[in-house]
């Protein structure tokens, strides 16, 4: 099995060189061929490029997160050229936190998508306690044609709607927790051609490694909980997965 994390922050808080690789060469020992690490404001897209451009099978992101919406993009664009760049994100809104004003939020969500149109590059959003106001950022600013729910955390009504503008919903460890019935029925209400699967590490390890620094290599455990609640073997996701990736991304075959 081959499995694609497609979102995680291998280079979290200016990583080491060696740090990333110990992660990326564990991740392969499992079977996590490929990974897709994300930025989350400009100097972190930076890092999260850097990361990318020392292995072959690392891709990254260049976004500003809702959290430092406040700090605004001024630098990002001119990093969505980068090669090992394939998406604008993460970015979105996120009202649970509110570590910025919700207005600049709206606006920096905009802004990259925006962006994501105008370098023709996959979106990756973050939506938290914010299901009404990104919709409707999205439809006054028209979605992208290839875009992902990351760490989608809603239900099946969410999902729904996410699924019927074209997104891809890309499924975190949370599947695998106690209280999470409403996102397996999402799940289990999704194609399979709609899904993708991640770890959003370090944070979010899933079952059985709860308590644990999260890591690409534990994303097998996501899809296999995936599988169980489609009622297929973790083999078929994995391929599922990788393509739907590859195809979202743009990676090369």
């Amino acid at each position: 099995m081959r499995w694609i994390d497609d979102h995680c922050h291998l280079h979290f808080r200016d990583a080491t060189p060696e740090a990333v690789t110990e992660l990326v060469s564990a991740a392969h020992e499992a079977g996590v061929d490929r990974m897709i690490t994300v930025g989350c404001d400009v100097a972190d897209s930076r890092a999260a490029i850097e990361a990318a451009r020392g292995h072959a099978d690392v891709w990254a992101t260049a976004g500003v997160h809702p959290h430092d919406a406040k700090d605004g993009i001024d630098g990002l664009e001119e990093l969505l050229g980068e090669p090992e760049v394939v998406a604008v994100g993460e970015c979105g809104l996120d009202y649970f936190y509110e570590h910025s004003p919700r207005d600049v939020q709206r606006q920096v969500f905009a802004e990259q998508i925006a962006l994501a149109h105008r370098h023709d590059l996959a979106l990756v959003i973050h939506a938290r306690d914010a299901w009404e106001d990104t919709f409707d950022v999205l439809a006054a600013e028209g979605m992208p044609e290839r875009t992902v729910f990351h760490c989608f955390t809603g239900g099946p009504a969410e999902a729904r709607r996410c699924l019927d503008l074209g997104a891809m919903l890309s499924i975190s460890g949370i599947v695998t927790f106690k209280g999470s019935d409403d996102l397996r029925a999402a799940v289990a209400a999704a194609p399979l051609d709609r899904l993708l699967v991640e770890t959003d590490s370090p944070y979010l390890a899933p079952v059985p490694h709860r308590g644990e620094k999260n890591r690409p290599a534990l994303v097998p455990f996501v899809g296999a909980a995936v599988a169980e609640v489609l009622g297929l073997d973790p083999a078929e996701v994995a391929s599922a997965t990788w393509e739907n990736a590859s195809h979202t991304y743009r990676l090369p075959a």
